[in-house]
């Protein structure tokens, strides 16, 4: 009789724990959608003010006119772009998220200046899967504490000397460039890429030679589809997008990018641990002293100020991150000073006397003591430009 009484109970509890359920996830839901609307309001109240392409939906934004290639979605922000020249900036809706476009040196450098401003907006948590809380995506005591300890890496006295890594792949692009001469237009992108590359695998220790197959394209695959996704406002939900293709492509890569970095990261961190237990030649020196160190070796080795260690996850980060950003956006950079300089023969030919002048006859590829300090030699390249804005 008991057991028949508890039947009934049993079934009424757990229906009163399913409504229960039911009515704490719809909450949730409600509330959630409540908080997004009341950033939307103020989002769009804030930047009302500021012009906007045509074409934009309530909660859609501008997501069904982006297109969706690279290219083409490239040539789409020169288009408006240029056909709002009269504006200092224009903004573009990503679902409810604004992005503003800016295209002014004098706006972009009140923002790069600040040490304030270093949160960074919403859509850069699509590329955090990938590149983890590194030096692009973090900020905060974090991004101080990381870039406190990353940028004496990046001394002077340190970059002299891959100097020869450098010289050697610019080399080898000139070469490569020098074939083209008098020939057709060609897409030099490519060319400048894999140099970039070239010189970050160099200085970071990553001597894999046939990076090119097994890494190259996963990179740039994630690239494009961060992008996508960014562009695709129902791609932003983490359980939706695993339903699509994208979604799949993106965790397939993704494993690929990280177990890629993580040989490379405990193969130096054996060879350094070898070296340090194997003696060299010269007593009480280990080989590891005496080569030169790579950007890996400083972050397997670099200390915080209480003495601590970076822990792999963190090194992970930043080798991810400047696996990616270190030659992308120095690739961008070269690929965009060579269009302009094809753009203004004059300016070329300035920059190539003030070639002459600072270096001679050995050109800037041969190694030399003084390094970076001659490049401020170059006045021209590195001030008038930037005062005009054409660099």
């Amino acid at each position: 009789m008991v057991a028949v009484w508890l039947v009934p109970v049993g079934q009424k509890l757990l229906l009163w724990g399913a409504l229960s359920a039911i009515t704490l996830v719809g909450a949730t839901l409600i509330l959630s959608f409540l908080q997004m609307m009341v950033t939307y309001a103020r989002n769009w109240l804030q930047m009302r003010p500021i012009p906007s392409i045509s074409g934009a939906y309530p909660f859609l934004g501008h997501a069904l006119i982006l297109k969706e290639g690279g290219t083409e979605f490239f040539q789409q922000v020169i288009y408006y772009t240029e056909s709002n020249r009269h504006v200092p900036m224009i903004k573009i809706w990503l679902g409810t998220v604004p992005v503003i476009v800016m295209y002014k040196a004098e706006i972009i450098e009140v923002i790069l200046t600040s040490s304030k401003q270093i949160d960074k907006s919403y859509l850069y948590r699509f590329v955090e899967p990938w590149l983890g809380l590194g030096l692009l995506t973090s900020t905060g005591n974090k991004w101080r504490s990381r870039r406190k300890m990353l940028t004496p890496t990046f001394h002077f006295t340190i970059l002299e000397d891959f100097l020869d890594v450098m010289n050697e792949q610019a080399n080898i692009l000139v070469n490569k460039l020098e074939k083209h001469v008098d020939g057709e237009k060609f897409n030099c992108f490519f060319y400048i890429t894999l140099c970039a590359l070239d010189i970050i695998c160099g200085t970071q220790a990553m001597h894999i030679l046939i990076y090119q197959l097994i890494h190259l394209h996963p990179v740039y695959r994630m690239s494009d589809l961060i992008h996508r996704r960014i562009k695709k406002i129902w791609f932003w939900h983490d359980v939706l997008y695993l339903l699509f293709k994208d979604g799949r492509d993106h965790r397939r890569n993704l494993k690929i990018l990280h177990n890629f970095t993580t040989n490379v990261i405990n193969e130096r961190a054996n060879e350094i641990k070898r070296d340090e237990e194997r003696k060299s030649d010269d007593r009480g020196t280990t080989l590891s002293k005496r080569k030169r160190k790579a950007f890996l070796d400083l972050l397997l080795n670099v200390m915080d100020d209480e003495g601590n260690k970076l822990s792999f996850e963190a090194i992970q980060e930043e080798v991810d991150t400047f696996m990616f950003e270190g030659h992308d956006t120095t690739a961008a950079g070269m690929n965009w000073a060579l269009y302009l300089l094809g753009c203004h023969p004059e300016v070329q030919k300035k920059l190539g006397n003030e070639l002459d002048e600072v270096f001679g006859m050995y050109g800037p590829f041969t190694t030399y003591t003084e390094g970076p300090k001659s490049l401020k030699q170059m006045a021209f390249l590195l001030i008038k430009n930037v005062q005009s804005g054409l660099f």
